[in-house]
């Protein structure tokens, strides 16, 4: 027999989003690890800081989470990933199906939904359709030490609102191709002396070596990861083979986790 559904008063509906919403961003207005982009990269080390102990917050401008792995190959529903990668989503419940030894496929919708739930699942808070639209710093020495934030729609709209910071004791770019978070600090704090030349063309392998080995600080309190690092070390694209994503964000974490447990104690 179906249940009878309980009346609730528009009012109740409002003050209860206006609530809880207040509520999460004042406990979120100070953080151990900011991560800008939910993206593959975004989403795994979100899920590795968070589970390490510190108290992260994930950042994306769109009103959606999963960055390029929607897309596949093409619009086609699948992508590929390559040992030891498989590892890590087969953590999360992914199902692979093995091209040959060491090289899978795994369906989109199935990896962006797998790593989101593992990051909600670890504690991240996600807040969606929020854009990074400055950077906190601190000088002797230069340091970054938070983000300032607009809602995307805001942006979006071209109007003038001014925006809000968050504290962080570290800020992680995931956000691709763009780098969007880099862009600002090379745009603003010319003390970096940082230029972001762009991804290269295509070279899958090289490609995915590179992102991992080239992932990490950029100054004190900013780091990078993803496609991110491609475009600050202008190294060559992958397209949609995705296991430097998953790595470079697991290794991000790591470095966070250690550095700001250090600082902590």
């Amino acid at each position: 027999m179906e249940g009878k559904i309980k009346p609730v008063d528009e009012t109740l509906i409002t003050r209860a989003i206006i609530k809880k919403a207040a509520e999460d961003w004042i406990e979120f207005s100070d953080c151990d690890a900011v991560v800008v982009g939910a993206g593959p990269a975004g989403l795994t080390a979100s899920i590795y800081l968070a589970r390490s102990g510190l108290k992260t917050l994930l950042l994306e401008r769109r009103l959606s989470f999963g960055g390029g792995i929607g897309g596949g190959g093409m619009s086609l529903h699948k992508i590929v990933v390559e040992s030891p990668t498989d590892d890590i989503l087969r953590e999360f419940g992914c199902k692979l199906e093995m091209v040959e030894d060491g090289v899978y496929t795994v369906d989109a919708a199935a990896m962006m939904a797998k790593l989101a739930a593992g990051a909600v699942d670890a504690g991240v808070k996600i807040i969606l359709g929020v854009s990074v639209d400055d950077l906190v710093f601190r000088d002797s020495p230069l340091r970054i030490v938070g983000v300032v934030i607009q809602w995307s729609s805001v942006t979006m709209a071209g109007l003038h609102v001014d925006p809000l910071p968050i504290k962080s004791k570290a800020v992680i770019d995931c956000t691709g191709h763009d780098a969007e978070v880099l862009s600002v600090a090379s745009r603003k704090l010319h003390e970096l002396k940082m230029s972001i030349p762009g991804e290269k063309s295509m070279w899958a392998s090289l490609g995915e070596k590179l992102i991992v080995e080239n992932t990490g600080e950029v100054c004190l309190g900013l780091y990078v990861a993803g496609m991110a690092v491609a475009a600050l070390h202008q190294t060559p694209r992958m397209g949609p083979l995705f296991g430097g994503m998953l790595l470079s964000g697991k290794k991000v974490a790591e470095l966070v986790a250690k550095k700001v447990k250090v600082h902590k104690r």
